[in-house]
């Protein structure tokens, strides 16, 4: 709709110029104005930005102009408010032109202020080999090397700091490196022995290894944020517990390791649940009217805990328990050791295991079996530092029954039972094939356990567990032994036998004692340490004895199947390959395809500390446990006896010459100048053809049997025969281990009684008898 006004309405000329001037007035004004809001904003915006650019520049390091906060990776990251400024340790620590000038308590951590502030104005000028931005502070420290980056930028880069003396870095044509061990299998797969995760044995900067083992490898980031857990005083190898040389290496490849206590250690109330005692009653139905959570001090109520796990519980009324009982296992204990953990003496036979439900040897009963057993202060004698292993026998003794001559089906039931404790004494007893136990006369208690030991020894050296020929036996792999966990048990019965006074093992082949205890360390397995006469060894043998490149591989074309089992079926090129072949198949065949009976079998002998005695001390024991071990000797023998000389001093001086001859005769019958051996007179003496591995009982000892007077024994004066000769023969007493010399004129005449005396006894008595 349109308007139109009077003519009397419009307005004149004067008057539209008059609103023309207050609108352009007004129009000028709101400009004006519009433009001041704008100008403010932009001064406020301004300021924001500013004070937050200030907070962050705040919030990062000074130095590498970083702002995250990894303790591990970077150190601590502190920050000084009143001077604006933060910092990483480790930016402070491998800067090239700061020093720490001031006390721990200055600055920060003796770092002056004014010091950092003059190394950051000195970084301005130099440019980050890595990210290409000012402010690197990093050098390596070869000086005719120019990169220069900053920390962070240093790690990505494989730039190496030690934080130790100076704290050098390097970059990565000038850092240091490490190298393999020479014989170490790198075939073999590996893992982190931190983290777990798959690795590839390449050495590198961000793999490293452990410089006493060689078999510990890590990821570079996992070993430096196990350092700044365990601290100083627990940052160790995680299989070998090397603590001198892992940490030496360790610092030498750029690990920081914080000198503190571990974090674990110096959190507060860590390990308080550990002083919490489960109270509850985990029954199906609790009949107490107080409630579960209630327990009394004693009687009915009482919440019992369960004696192997300790996380379960139960009153006695409500679980149908005596009121005497002070021993209960959950279900779940019990399911998890097929029923025997009733803690009720259980009988001998029970239900066949199967190595799932193996178990450990327990620890309460005595400190020897979980604590690590005091060591002489140097090696010395296997006996010696086996006999630092013997227990404090402590009754009741544990009943050992034999059947007939079954003495490793005896010492199987033995380890297998439920309540079984190796520090506890032995107590054999013989019965024949009819249950009968045989007459207390014929075995006394410590002749029928060292027949007992020497039976058991001959029996585990044929048992299935082992193959190869006597006095040299391998580990056998066999489906049925490591089903039932047999080579736990017999690792356990080895044990045993050696501490309990058991002859030595003897029949380990070279090979096996390697497998074991590493030794000799590092020294690669060859043909020769192969089991005879099996199917991989006539195998390996057949490639070893190619000679020609045709003939190699017609060989392994023939033994495909194997070399694909071992993961060896690669293409040869040449016979120089031969030799790398051959080991590694001889490494497969003897270490990796027998790993679980290795470890079980290690694990058995850690009964009482044997294992870890033996690890300490190889090349002592290795005499114990192989054939090649020293023989018996003139000077153990003399050695091994005791002599108790008369008081009187007549009879002293009348004994005096016999230890001559005593001494003179085990010379003569360790060259066979003599008809009887050293044996013959050590089973004579002491009624064991063996020196054992260690004894609790007393050492052998020799005391001197004199003569009758001359009217006894019905001699006349003028007699051309020494009456001193006549019918004087030595006696011995094998249960006490004690010998009786003859009083002789003459060493021809104590020779002869000797002889005469030995050579009956072993007519009558056979050793193997």
């Amino acid at each position: 709709m349109k308007v139109v006004f009077p003519v009397e309405y419009w307005p004149t000329s004067s008057t539209m110029g008059l609103l023309w001037k207050s609108a352009a007035s007004r129009a000028g004004e709101w400009k004006s104005w519009k433009r001041l809001i704008h100008t403010n904003m932009k001064k406020k915006a301004r300021r924001s930005q500013e004070t937050h650019t200030n907070s962050v520049q705040e919030e990062c390091c000074a130095l590498c102009r970083c702002s995250d906060d990894d303790p591990a990776m970077f150190g601590e990251k502190v920050t000084l408010k009143e001077h604006k400024i933060s910092v990483h340790y480790f930016c402070l620590l491998t800067s090239c032109g700061v020093y720490q000038r001031g006390e721990e308590d200055e600055g920060i951590f003796g770092f002056l202020v004014e010091d950092i502030k003059q190394e950051v104005r000195r970084s301005t000028r130099l440019t980050c080999f890595g990210c290409k931005k000012k402010g690197a502070c990093v050098g390596c420290n070869v000086r005719s090397c120019r990169k220069m980056v900053h920390f962070p930028c240093g790690r990505k880069q494989m730039f190496v700091s030690q934080f130790t003396g100076l704290f050098p870095s390097y970059c990565p044509d000038h850092s240091p490196s490490q190298s393999l061990c020479t014989g170490l299998d790198i075939s073999l797969p590996r893992s982190c022995s931190i983290c777990l995760d798959s690795i590839d044995p390449v050495l590198s900067y961000s793999i490293l290894k452990c410089p006493s083992c060689h078999t510990s490898w890590f990821h570079r980031d996992c070993v430096q944020r196990q350092a700044h857990s365990a601290g100083l005083f627990f940052f160790r190898c995680t299989l070998c517990n090397n603590k001198e040389h892992f940490q030496e290496e360790m610092l030498r490849m750029g690990i920081y390791i914080p000198e503190r206590d571990a974090s674990w250690e110096l959190e507060a109330n860590a390990y308080a649940e550990l002083l919490e005692v489960y109270k509850r009653c985990d029954a199906l139905t609790c009949l107490c009217n107080n409630g579960r959570t209630h327990s009394a001090k004693s009687g009915w109520f009482e919440v019992v805990r369960c004696r192997l796990c300790g996380s379960r519980g139960t009153h006695r009324k409500c679980s149908g328990l005596k009121l005497d009982t002070k021993d209960w296992a959950c279900s779940d204990c019990t399911q998890a050791t097929d029923g025997k953990a009733s803690l009720v003496r259980s009988p001998q036979g029970g239900p066949r295991r199967s190595l799932l439900s193996k178990r450990h040897r327990p620890s309460v009963h005595s400190s020897i079996s979980c604590k690590r057993p005091s060591l002489p202060e140097r090696s010395g004698s296997p006996e010696e530092l086996l006999q630092s292993l013997v227990p404090r026998l402590h009754p009741p003794s544990v009943q050992v029954e034999v059947i007939g001559d079954q003495a490793l089906s005896a010492g199987l039931d033995l380890v297998r039972r439920a309540d079984f404790d190796p520090t506890q004494t032995l107590s054999v007893r013989f019965k024949d094939i009819d249950q009968t136990p045989l007459p207390n006369h014929l075995w006394d208690s410590d002749t029928a356990k060292e027949y007992f030991l020497k039976l058991l020894m001959q029996q585990i050296q044929e048992c299935v567990v082992f193959e190869g020929p006597d006095g040299s036996k391998n580990l056998a792999l066999d489906s049925e032994a490591l089903r039932e966990d047999l080579y736990f048990d017999v690792g356990c019965l080895l044990a045993l036998s050696l501490v309990h006074g058991g002859p030595p093992v003897g029949f380990f082949s070279r090979a096996l004692y390697q497998c074991l205890f590493n030794y000799p360390a590092n020294r690669p397995l060859n043909v020769t340490h192969m089991t005879p006469d099996t199917h991989f060894t006539h195998q390996v043998t057949r490639i070893t004895e190619a000679e020609s490149l045709e003939e190699l591989k017609e060989v392994m074309a023939v033994s495909w199947e194997y070399l694909e089992l071992a993961g060896c079926n690669r293409p040869i090129s040449s016979l120089k390959e031969r030799e790398a072949l051959v080991e590694d198949l001889v490494s497969f065949t003897m270490i990796t395809r027998m790993q679980l009976p290795l470890q079980r079998f290690r694990e058995g002998l850690q009964t009482l500390g044997v294992f870890d005695q033996v690890q300490l001390f190889p090349s002592v024991f290795c005499g114990i446990f192989c054939e090649a071990g020293d023989h018996l000797t003139a000077q153990t023998m003399g050695q091994l006896f005791t002599i108790n000389f008369s008081e009187q001093e007549e009879k002293l001086n009348r004994e005096t010459p016999v230890v001559t001859f005593w001494r003179h005769f085990l010379l003569e019958c360790e060259v066979g100048r003599s008809s009887i051996s050293l044996q013959d007179l050590l089973h004579f003496a002491t009624g064991s053809a063996k020196l054992p591995a260690v004894s609790a009982l007393s050492s052998p000892s020799i005391s001197f049997l004199h003569p009758l007077a001359p009217s006894l024994l019905g001699f006349k004066e003028g007699r051309g025969v020494d009456w001193r000769d006549e019918g004087l023969f030595p006696q011995s007493e094998p249960v006490s281990k004690h010998l009786l010399l003859p009083v002789t004129s003459s060493y021809q005449a104590f020779k002869s009684s000797m002889e005469q005396a030995i050579s009956h006894h072993v007519h009558l008595l056979p050793t193997d008898g």
